[in-house]
């Protein structure tokens, strides 16, 4: 069977309110040791999933192995779920311009930025939803860019048979260490790659270790240097990677999550059910158990249970001791 099977995933988080259990999060969780080894997993670490956006640094790769060459802030963009902030979309304006091009050739989902002040403000202007607000312009604009570079096609670069898809079909199976079990399409239009959960983490620890080349490199080093790039204001992606020397991280949607560190460790997660919450206290857990010192990020990455808009409980992790 492609896919995933309830049998699994077992509880990893619970969720309290006011001093009472109210309710348990299921998923599959792995972690790899310095020397790629499985130190330990919670579920199973086998499971198919998509990892969604998790997806978006082996994207990446791909595009830098054909030829894309773009600072290190920029490269973080094509690698992220960015907010839609303006600093995200003038971003993504200037990779386009520099080859050429203008928002006109980004063929993902037209939408809001995913920043609520950002959206608000575009509402207020009376913009409409647009492809270059939504959080995957700067993988999109990554994407034309590369057909440039190649002499490809931009119109039809979305189709699982277009010669970019076909390069990053190949390289999630490099990184991975299998070949893609199915493929799908994701949010934004692009093709989704399903892959076990330990290959997600192989293939982040592959680009953290240099394993995955230069051009691996240069992915772990945008990410690790420009977190806010990857995320924005208020994203716990950016608020873990920056209080974690050496880490790179991307989240992905369904509740998934990938991380790793250049002296090999790695995590790779999944909440059963594809709700997001649980998920970055379920990567701090992880990381805790693999000796990752976690204390230096900032508290507000504590997911909070609120009633009557006060603090009334929390999430935590559990099967990690």
């Amino acid at each position: 069977m492609t896919g995933v099977s309830p049998s699994q995933f077992v509880p990893v988080a619970v969720v309290s309110r006011s001093g009472v259990d109210e309710s348990v999060h299921f998923g599959a969780v792995v972690g790899l040791s310095r020397n790629g080894d499985i130190e330990f997993s919670l579920g199973d670490p086998h499971a198919q999933i998509f990892p969604r956006s998790s997806t978006k640094p082996m994207q990446a790769l791909a595009m830098v192995r054909a030829g894309l060459s773009l600072p290190a802030e920029k490269l973080a963009l094509v690698c992220s779920s960015h907010n839609g902030e303006p600093i995200h979309q003038q971003t993504a304006l200037a990779i386009l311009a520099e080859f050429g091009l203008d928002e006109s050739a980004l063929g993902n989902t037209h939408d809001y930025p995913m920043h609520t002040h950002s959206a608000h403000d575009a509402i207020r202007a009376g913009l409409p939803k647009s492809a270059l607000q939504m959080g995957c312009s700067g993988k999109h604009s990554g994407m034309v860019a590369t057909c440039v570079i190649n002499g490809w096609s931009v119109e039809n670069y979305l189709e699982q048979d277009h010669p970019l898809q076909q390069a990053i079909t190949r390289t999630v199976a490099d990184v991975t260490g299998q070949e893609a079990f199915a493929i799908g399409i994701d949010g934004c239009g692009a093709p989704a790659h399903v892959v076990e959960l330990v290959g997600l983490a192989r293939a982040m620890r592959a680009m953290a270790t240099g394993d995955a080349g230069d051009s691996g490199t240069q992915i772990y080093a945008a990410m690790s240097q420009f977190p806010y790039m990857v995320g924005g204001k208020g994203r716990d992606v950016t608020t873990i990677v920056s209080g974690i020397n050496g880490l790179f991280a991307k989240d992905g949607a369904d509740a998934v999550y990938a991380a790793a560190l250049p002296d090999g460790r790695a995590v790779a997660l999944k909440i059963s059910d594809g709700y997001g919450r649980g998920t970055p206290t379920l990567l701090l857990a992880a990381l805790q158990k693999l000796g990752v010192d976690i204390t230096r990020v900032d508290n507000s990455i504590v997911e909070i249970v609120r009633g009557h808009g006060k603090p009334v409980g929390s999430v935590r992790a559990i099967g990690f001791d």
